[in-house]
């Protein structure tokens, strides 16, 4: 009887180990689940999920898995060191299927320990909506100037089909739509999607939200991307100040490149131990900015952003990292 209870008695807490044991690998993902919505047929439909190490350890993704062939999932880098990062791609196969799909992708860790993510995707591809071109991709744009693109929207099986509205959770789109044009059970949209001048420097990955008269399915969900490139370029940008002591000074120096002269305004930090050098005015297109950190005795790490206001309506960014020890 007695090695029976003990027998008993071990098995809960092994369970509990084991869940234990993966919960480290969850903590290091943005969103473990995504809901692609409504997705017209043939229409481009990719979601990120970022991946970060926030341990000491280097992590090691072994492999990634699919339960459903809707759902490609393609990993960027697999070896993570502290602090590093990468995303998992999962792209919504909306040229081979059809109505509900969803798909589980599983992630397994053989590094710092064994653990299993599950990624949860669901959606819906309808087959009464066509989009042409499959996606709106503005490529590569230069910050502050506005990119429009156009595709055409059509809708088979009702002639009143209309389309009341289009919305996005980001502001820096516009959009105009045509009157539409009604052949028989066809209704066909042009719409133009205008990203203006505001958005920040960077890769970027949207979605614009149709929303129609059809009270059976009222939304249908576009994917923009693209990538805004700042004409200002810090370098280096990431300037380590290094492990310096926490009474200690370091003088660095920022350079800032542009394909045209310019002239730096401002240069600023919300960390009053980070000093900066008078600018010039002088407009060219090389700049030098020396940085200096004066230590007050705190211990730490330091992690803050420097900003560069310039004449050209452009403020660029350079993140400042170092440890201050005894």
């Amino acid at each position: 009887m007695i090695r029976k209870f003990l027998l008993a008695f071990v098995i809960p807490l092994a369970v509990v180990s084991i869940a234990d044991a993966q919960d480290w690998a969850v903590k290091m993902f943005s969103s473990t689940s995504h809901e692609f919505g409504s997705v017209p047929h043939g229409a481009k439909a990719q979601h990120a999920f970022v991946i970060k190490n926030i341990y000491k350890e280097d992590a090691h993704i072994a492999s990634v898995q699919s339960s459903c062939g809707c759902t490609t999932p393609t990993i960027g880098k697999r070896h993570l060191k502290t602090h590093e990062t990468t995303t998992l791609l999962a792209t919504y196969n909306t040229k081979a299927f059809l109505g509900e799909k969803g798909a589980t992708i599983t992630v397994i860790f053989d590094k710092p320990y064994y653990a299993e993510v599950q990624l949860n995707v669901s959606g819906f591809i309808r087959d009464d909506v066509i989009v042409e071109p499959a996606e709106i991709n503005y490529g590569e744009i230069d910050q502050s100037t506005v990119a429009e693109r156009t595709v055409e929207i059509s809708h088979i099986g009702r002639r009143d089909w209309e389309i009341v509205d289009v919305t996005s959770p980001n502001r820096s789109f516009e959009v105009a739509l045509s009157e539409p044009i009604r052949r028989g059970s066809k209704v066909t949209y042009r719409m133009t999607a205008r990203l203006k001048g505001d958005i920040e420097p960077g890769y970027f990955q949207d979605r614009l939200t149709i929303v129609s008269n059809d009270r059976t399915s009222r939304h249908i969900r576009l994917f923009t991307q693209g990538r805004v490139v700042s004409p200002l370029t810090v370098s280096p940008a990431s300037l380590f100040i290094g492990n310096l002591s926490s009474n200690g000074s370091i003088t660095k120096q920022l350079v800032v490149r542009a394909k045209k002269p310019f002239a730096i305004k401002a240069v600023a930090c919300d960390d009053p131990r980070f000093e900066f050098g008078e600018p010039s005015g002088d407009a060219k297109k090389l700049n030098f900015i020396p940085v200096t950190f004066v230590g007050d005795g705190s211990l730490g790490d330091v992690v803050q952003k420097i900003k560069i206001e310039t004449d050209l309506g452009i403020t660029a960014t350079c993140l400042a990292t170092g440890t201050l020890i005894e």
